[in-house]
């Protein structure tokens, strides 16, 4: 817990937003290729392709956001790190992560033929789209040590509020990935392989480029050249490591599951209503890339201002990014109700397709102010490396999701389906906020901030 200091906080609004600004833009880029995904295969006139590409997103988000700790942890531990000047845990943290990234996706590769067949049986669909979301997979699968060690890339990177160069990392591979796609289905009518193979290309691209840039940093600002086995393999900071990883990795799973289920319910439902919901998905993803943008800040913030020691910069690192997130929130929304139905329209011409969205739209108008908070807390607490909150916090809120599902969509079909999905997002910050005084008991003391 952070000591109280007598220096002022360096904090403001100002910082944050320099700090902000290129994650959001970064972060953009990834919905954004969402989008292109979907525009390039809607229209092409079928619906069941459209599901395939969810279907086969999906599969990948369980693979790899859940071990987006990873990204997470690597973010917390090195921000601390680098607030304490501990030069030497640095890199040793950064080399624990790599070794576990990379042996991570030589595992899934390996497993591929059982994955993807538990996968199928799980989420089902028409023939179709388990046909094409199995050719997806059976593509992109060869990604996964460039997709994993890019996660502890970037969480080095943010871990030294190094926004601008997450910035240029996250372009290279979404702005790649975006021109291949439309190469690749638009140009040669590769159609869903087409899609998988140009993220496969974007993410060895990516991770080339982001091992130069640590290879720079590393000389230039951490000049102690090795980091010894006895202090890599150090009893207490693999400890620290397993304890925080797992942790989050348990929370993760539990946020997939949530949105795998919630596709789940869209498949069985049939091809028009996955097809819809994926699109309004894309929405619901655009505005939390957006307002992650204030949480990853966060994250570095609060586990800078934790190594310092420094409990006043700790609590404006809160105050002030939470602001800002919540002010983006509105303008999203105000956004959506505006031309939200125009954006359904660029993404796919089917038209069963676009009056089963609209129907569904002001869900997603809504979802930016019903979400922001879990989103903003995530960052504190990841920042804070309360781990095992966060744990205890998602595994509730899966709970409360799954019992109010059921008789919600049983009365009000897909309407009650997209309900149970947002009390989620209530479940999810209110469970994390009770827990946010144990990290500065003084946050709600009245004090004048920048």
């Amino acid at each position: 817990m952070p000591e109280n200091v007598t220096t002022p906080s360096s904090v403001t609004r100002a910082g944050i937003v320099q700090l902000a600004w290129p994650i959001i833009l970064s972060n953009i880029s990834v919905p954004l290729l969402g989008m292109v995904d979907t525009a390039v295969i809607g229209n092409l006139g079928q619906a069941s392709l459209i599901g395939a590409i969810a279907i086969g997103a999906l599969i990948f988000s369980f693979l790899f956001w859940g071990f987006g700790f990873l990204r997470m942890g690597t973010t917390g531990l090195i921000a601390q790190a680098a607030g304490a000047r501990n030069l030497p845990e640095i890199r040793a943290t950064l080399y624990r992560a790599v070794i576990v990234g990379i042996a991570i996706g030589l595992i899934l590769i390996a497993f591929q033929t059982p994955i993807i067949s538990v996968a199928m049986q799980w989420l089902g669909g028409s023939y179709q789209v388990e046909s094409e979301a199995a050719n997806y997979f059976s593509i992109r699968i060869w990604s996964a040590p460039a997709t994993l060690t890019n996660l502890v890339i970037l969480g080095y990177f943010l871990g030294h509020q190094a926004t601008r160069t997450t910035l240029a990392l996250q372009l290279l591979l979404n702005g790649s990935n975006i021109v291949l796609d439309i190469v690749f289905v638009s140009g040669f009518g590769w159609g869903v392989a087409g899609v998988a193979s140009a993220t496969l290309i974007a993410e060895y691209l990516t991770v080339l480029f982001g091992v130069y840039l640590i290879y720079q940093s590393l000389r230039t600002d951490h000049p102690i050249k090795t980091v010894s086995w006895r202090q890599l393999l150090d009893t207490h900071a693999l400890q620290q490591m397993l304890t925080v990883n797992s942790d989050i990795m348990i929370r993760t799973l539990c946020l997939i599951f949530a949105f795998a289920w919630f596709t789940n319910q869209g498949a069985q439902a049939g091809d028009i209503l996955l097809a819809a919901n994926a699109i309004l998905m894309q929405l619901v993803s655009f505005a939390a890339f957006f307002l992650d943008g204030f949480a990853l800040a966060a994250e570095s913030l609060v586990g800078y201002a934790i190594g310092k020691r420094h409990r006043i910069e700790l609590r404006d690192s809160i105050v002030l990014s939470t602001q800002l997130a919540v002010l983006t929130a509105i303008i999203i929304t105000l956004l959506y109700l505006a031309i939200g139905g125009f954006v359904i329209q660029f993404l796919t011409n089917v038209e069963s397709v676009v009056q089963a969205s609209d129907t569904f739209l002001p869900w997603v108008i809504a979802s930016p102010i019903v979400s922001v908070w879990c989103y903003q807390l995530d960052g504190i607490f990841i920042g804070a490396t309360r781990t095992a909150d966060m744990r205890n916090a998602m595994l509730l809120s899966l709970m409360v999701f799954l019992l109010s599902w059921w008789p919600l969509q049983h009365y009000f079909g897909n309407h009650g389906l997209w309900c149970s999905l947002l009390l989620f997002f209530v479940v999810r910050a209110l469970t994390l906020a009770v827990k946010l005084p144990a990290i500065v008991p003084e946050l709600w003391q009245k004090r004048p901030v920048p």
